[in-house]
Parts: C-alpha cells; sequence; structure tokens
C-alpha cells in the first residue's frame, strides 16, 4: 500500500512542529505540506489530492469545517484543536478522529493508524467497482467470478447452475436468493427457471431472450413486461 499522504493545516506553528515531528517518527505517511494560513491550504488542496489532511477548527478567515466543505473532493480529516464543543459536528462530516490539543505520540500515531484503515477500505470498495464480481460458495469452496465471464443462472429446486463460458458451478441457493442477492448488480428473471445478465441479452420475442453469444434461453409469459420495461 503506497504511503499515506498528508496536510496539515493549524495556524498555531508550534502546532506544526509537533506534526511534522510526530510524523517524522512514523512509517509509511508522507507529510506533504503545513499551511499556517488556511487559505493557501484550501488553494492548495484545490489543486492537489490528498489522503489525509489534519486541520485546526479555530483559524482566521475560515475555520477547519468550512475549508474540509469547500474542498472539490473528500479527503479523510482528522480535527486537531483546543475546542471540544465541535466534536458532535465532526463526526457528522465522518471524520477519522477527533484530537484535542495537546496531543501526546501514541494518540496521534493511533489516529493515523485508523487513517490508514479506513483508507484501505476505501480503497477496496473502489476496486469492487472497478471489476465487479460476485462471491458464492459451490463444493464447499468459494469461488470469485467477474460479473461479464457469468452467462445465465438456471434453477433447479434448491439449487441452481451459475454457466459461464468455461464451466458451470453447482451452488445450493434458490433462485430467489440469488436474484434479491445479485439484483442490483444487472441481473434479471426472464422465466421461472431461469436469470440472465441484461448486458448480455442482444434481443427477444414472444417466447426466447437472445444472448450475444448466440445462446436462446426461454423466456416466461410472465416475465415479458418486467423484461421490457427493465431493458427500456
Amino acid at each position: 500500500m503506497p504511503n499515506l499522504t498528508i496536510v496539515s493545516v493549524d495556524d498555531e506553528y508550534p502546532a506544526l512542529q509537533l506534526i511534522q515531528k510526530y510524523c517524522g517518527q512514523m512509517e509509511d505517511v508522507d507529510l506533504l505540506k503545513v499551511f499556517q494560513d488556511p487559505e493557501e491550504a484550501l488553494e492548495y488542496l484545490k489543486q492537489n489530492r490528498v489522503d489525509l489532511v489534519i486541520l485546526d477548527i479555530n483559524m482566521p478567515y475560515i475555520n477547519g469545517i468550512e475549508l474540509l466543505h469547500q474542498l472539490p473532493y473528500k479527503p479523510l480529516c482528522i480535527f486537531l484543536t483546543l475546542e471540544t464543543q465541535y466534536a458532535v459536528k465532526a463526526f457528522e462530516l465522518d471524520v477519522v478522529h477527533y484530537l484535542v490539543k495537546p496531543v501526546d505520540f501514541e494518540t496521534f500515531r493511533k489516529a493515523i493508524s485508523k487513517a490508514k484503515d479506513f483508507l484501505q477500505f476505501k480503497n477496496s470498495v473502489e476496486d469492487q467497482k472497478k471489476e465487479d464480481f460476485i462471491m458464492f460458495k459451490s463444493n464447499y469452496v468459494m469461488h470469485k467470478v467477474l460479473l461479464d465471464e457469468v452467462r445465465w443462472v438456471q434453477g433447479f429446486g434448491e439449487y441452481i447452475i451459475l454457466v459461464t463460458p468455461l464451466r458451470k458451478y453447482m451452488i445450493l441457493e434458490r433462485m430467489s436468493n440469488f436474484e434479491e442477492k445479485f439484483q442490483n448488480l444487472g441481473f434479471i428473471r426472464i422465466h421461472k427457471s431461469y436469470i440472465v445478465l441484461s448486458s448480455h441479452i442482444s434481443s427477444y420475442d414472444a417466447a426466447h431472450v437472445y444472448l450475444k453469444d448466440g445462446e436462446k434461453l426461454p423466456l416466461g409469459r410472465t416475465y415479458k413486461n418486467s423484461l421490457k420495461a427493465y431493458l427500456n
């Protein structure tokens, strides 16, 4: 995992010196810039994306909460301040931590560690969005199959068969459960025994659905209207 990139903003220079000292004692962090002037910090952050900002709250011209609101993206944030009355507001903004000055190194280190965990989770979610896949158990083994590889799902009572170009997976799962679990990924029911990925549908007629790979599947009469509405 790349180093955690940090910018710190505080109108009190001793606080910035302490943050520089603490960050210098930690691995996997890059303190890119420190600012006493929050307006300068805002201009820098608008032009440069960072993982984490460490902000004082009460500062001249613009306070830390206002600065956070004006950023065009949402970095992770730790508030480091003398004030305690903004804690509820801060957590409404989903900040990683709210530290009250003076702060010792161990407390600071734990806050940074928490920020790293948040970033790792955030990146894993974004990676999953870039590469959509489903996870399921077949023959006591967990399988990961890319969404685009799923051709269709066929039901057999308490079981379903998930069909890909290379193999078929038998899964102990009812069709209705699979449909409910994965419908937000683009699966649609076309027959009491068939579910397909909508992106694979080429066309359909009164009795069949035709997939882009040339396969033909039955279209149930009761599912025709919902298929038409979904594709339109």
